[in-house]
């Protein structure tokens, strides 16, 4: 049983490590080109550590070299300098002039002077501790042949001598002169082989540094590859999912005009049918309706004629009773109207706008402005339609909501297009609301101008109030022609 218990936690495990690599790989796949770009980094500044270590080195070495060369030629100079006091120490003992042992003391000064950088050099630290030792004999050396050199004038000399400059006299060994030479080219020859080795040691550093920037620069040079190569397969891809984007976006855009298109049409379509059935919806109530209601209020006030005498209380409930009757057909009037004013169809747009306006003035105690031509023109039916809902949605929104107290109307036809310009002086629309959605009124003359290839335009009046104005295209089937002017504006004070 513990077993059977333990194969899901491996199969578990099991299944974890390939998704973990298969995540790791993908992070990595993502990140190649940062990883890329920090080993090319990091290789970068490691490179220049390297060189700069190995130039210090270098740098360290030449001047080793150059050094160890400056302390062979001081030697060497030291060297001609004992040479060319012998030789004087010679040509005084042959001439007995003065001027030679003159000479021998200077070159003793000069002999001292150049034993100070070599002796700041030895005893700098610089040299072993054998080479201080014989470079500390040879001074001793020098000083007691200068010594001995200088007693020795001064026993040859015809005269006394003043040889002050050249120290105190001392006797030295013949065989002294043979161990300085000795010892200073033993020197010499250690401080030739020391500037060698720094020659040779800089020369490998160089080799070595010239091998390291090659190798880093090649290195180098394959990561950019890489990292280039990266990118350009990242820059692919990103284009190729843009020009799937493009593409996708180019069939949106061409199913979001498609769904338009037929969303344009569907609502032409409904507003068709929408006029349609309240054409068929007022005709049946003109006729039926009507009918009855005017049966009903013939037989009601037959009845009130009979009974006005004889049942007075009767002929009372009768009375009001054909009140209310012609309240419900002047409200079934009313509703027709509104339906599908016989006004326009009988006797075109200008009546009924008019028509319009002034029913609207009466009911809401306007001012009225209009500029509608003299003579009434015949536009197709649907533009007279669609320009009478425009009328009749902006009366009905100036009555319920601007608290207007002046409409002004204006119907003007030119070239092909036939303008409408309703106007109030109320407290004007906000501009939040021309962004609404849900007003269905907006919305409805929008879409009905639209239809018709129209142009809806409403806004915020100046100072206030709210301006719609519509531009629809136009076929005049009447007989006046195009580029009326608006007839003489009637005021209409209710």
């Amino acid at each position: 049983m513990p077993n059977v218990q333990n194969v899901p936690d491996a199969d578990k495990a099991g299944s974890t490590a390939p998704g973990a690599a298969a995540r790791l790989s993908h992070w990595m796949h993502n990140r190649s080109w940062a990883i890329a770009m920090t080993v090319a980094i990091v290789i970068t500044v490691g490179g220049l550590v390297i060189l700069e270590t190995a130039r210090q080195r270098i740098a360290a070495e030449y001047e080793t070299a150059l050094e160890a060369r400056d302390v062979t030629v001081q030697l060497s100079t030291l060297a001609s300098q004992l040479s060319r006091l012998s030789a004087l120490q010679s040509d005084f003992l042959l001439t007995k002039q003065d001027a030679a042992a003159h000479e021998f003391c200077a070159t003793a000064a000069r002999i001292r002077q150049s034993e100070q950088p070599l002796n700041r050099f030895y005893r700098g630290g610089k040299a072993d501790s054998a080479e201080l030792a014989s470079f500390t004999q040879i001074l001793a050396l020098i000083e007691a042949r200068i010594g001995a050199g200088a007693s020795a004038l001064q026993r040859a000399a015809p005269h006394p001598l003043d040889l002050s400059a050249c120290g105190g006299a001392s006797e030295a060994n013949p065989a002294d002169a043979s161990l300085v030479d000795s010892t200073l080219s033993l020197l010499r020859d250690n401080e030739e082989r020391r500037a060698q080795h720094a020659l040779i040691a800089s020369r490998g550093d160089q080799r070595i540094s010239t091998l390291c920037a090659a190798g880093l620069s090649a290195l180098n040079i394959v990561l950019f590859i890489l990292l280039f190569r990266n990118l350009g397969i990242q820059i692919d891809r990103q284009a190729r999912v843009q020009r799937q984007l493009i593409t996708q976006q180019e069939s949106l855009d061409q199913l979001v005009n498609e769904r338009t298109r037929q969303l344009e049409a569907l609502g032409w379509h409904l507003q068709a049918v929408s006029e349609n059935e309240k054409t068929q919806l007022a005709r049946e109530l003109h006729d039926e309706l009507g009918a009855i209601l005017t049966a009903s209020k013939m037989d009601v006030a037959w009845a009130n004629r009979k009974l006005k005498d004889s049942e007075p209380d009767i002929a009372e409930k009768l009375k009001r009773a054909l009140a209310n009757l012609d309240q419900g057909i002047a409200l079934k009037r009313r509703i027709i109207e509104d339906m599908r004013p016989t006004v326009l169809a009988n006797f075109g747009l200008v009546t009924a706008l008019r028509t319009l306006a002034d029913e609207a003035a009466q009911r809401n105690n306007w001012t009225l402005d209009l500029h509608l031509p003299a003579d009434d023109i015949k536009l197709d039916e649907q533009t007279e339609i669609a320009l009478f809902r425009v009328a009749q949605e902006s009366l009905t929104n100036a009555a319920k909501y601007a608290r207007a107290s002046k409409v002004s109307i204006a119907l003007q036809v030119g070239d092909g297009q036939v303008a409408l310009h309703i106007a109030d002086n109320g407290v004007g629309i906000m501009p939040a609301d021309l962004k609404r959605t849900h007003t269905h009124g907006l919305l409805g003359m929008r879409q009905r101008v639209a239809a018709h290839g129209g142009r809806f335009d409403i806004r915020r009046g100046v100072p206030n109030g709210t301006d719609i104005h519509v531009e629809m295209p136009s076929v005049s089937t009447a007989t006046p022609s195009v580029d009326l002017p608006p007839a003489t504006p009637s005021r209409t004070s209710v």
